[in-house]
């Protein structure tokens, strides 16, 4: 009983103190108004210090999103330079902000004004970089779309594409093509991605398919002992199309294998060199990058 006496005095002391103080402040009684000046100060001092605690946090993270930028940047300069556009228009506009300036105390509008720009400057690279991947993914189409795998692999070239003695004749003729001696069987690969528009047997160049990769381009394959595919069907680069024969106008078990572009007859060689050469250069070590 006695305890819960005490503790109601306790209580009943700290109110009167608490109203005592209030009171003396509103009347601004001698002494009071300097007491609550510092308890205030005290508190704002404790509010000024959290919030430019955190602000110095956020400053630096800030300062790491902007360092992260400038890297994207270089990386889409160079990405920008292998999807043949200009990496130039890749740099961020003058005037468009940069990394924070160190050795101060920036305030909150200036770190709020620093992350729209940064917003602003992400956005404009994601809309550049989505225009690069567009362009590269065309770029990669189109080269699955050009006749640069080797028909049959592994084959020795037999007759090159130009003027020779005709096999059967013995005049000098025209060869509109490249014949790869091989195996009846050996398997004959498309030289790259497109439709099969013709697939019949010729008088000359008996089991024949045509497929037509679009650019007014088509190759041929002749001579087969087996056709796979027919008329209409899409097939991919170096996918299994037929199978090496002699039948048609022949001596021998081979592929003739020949390039039309725009209707006029093209050097084979030319596609396939091209494509060995990509190849090289991309299984080429890389020396280290210039500084």
């Amino acid at each position: 009983m006695g305890a819960f006496a005490s503790l109601l005095m306790m209580l009943g002391a700290v109110a009167a103190y608490h109203w005592v103080f209030l009171e003396g402040v509103r009347q601004g009684w001698p002494g009071f108004g300097s007491v609550a000046r510092l308890v205030t100060q005290g508190e704002l001092d404790s509010k000024e210090l959290y919030m430019r605690e955190n602000l110095d946090a956020m400053a630096r993270k800030l300062g790491e999103m902007q360092g992260r930028m400038v890297q994207i940047e270089s990386l889409g300069e160079r990405v920008a330079g292998l999807a043949g556009i200009n990496p130039q228009e890749f740099k961020l506009p003058a005037g468009s902000g940069g990394a924070l300036v160190g050795g101060r105390d920036l305030t909150v509008d200036e770190l709020m004004a620093a992350m729209d720009q940064l917003d602003r400057n992400t956005g404009s690279r994601v809309d550049w970089l989505t225009v690069v991947e567009s362009r590269l993914f065309d770029q990669k189409i189109l080269r699955t779309m050009v006749p640069t795998e080797e028909p049959v692999q592994g084959g020795q070239v037999g007759s090159p594409f130009g003027f020779r003695i005709d096999p059967i004749t013995g005049r000098s003729a025209m060869h509109t093509g490249l014949d790869f001696p091989a195996d009846t069987g050996t398997p004959i690969l498309a030289a790259a991605g497109g439709v099969v528009v013709v697939q019949e047997v010729h008088p000359a160049y008996g089991n024949m398919v045509e497929i037509d990769h679009g650019n007014d381009l088509i190759t041929r394959y002749a001579h087969s002992s087996r056709v796979l595919v027919r008329k209409g069907d899409i097939v991919k680069r170096g996918q299994k199309i037929a199978e090496v024969g002699s039948t048609g106008r022949s001596t021998g078990p081979h592929l003739h294998f020949e390039v039309w572009v725009s209707g006029v007859v093209q050097d084979p060689r030319r596609f396939l060199d091209a494509g060995e050469n990509l190849a090289a250069a991309q299984l080429a070590p890389r020396g280290p990058r210039k500084q």
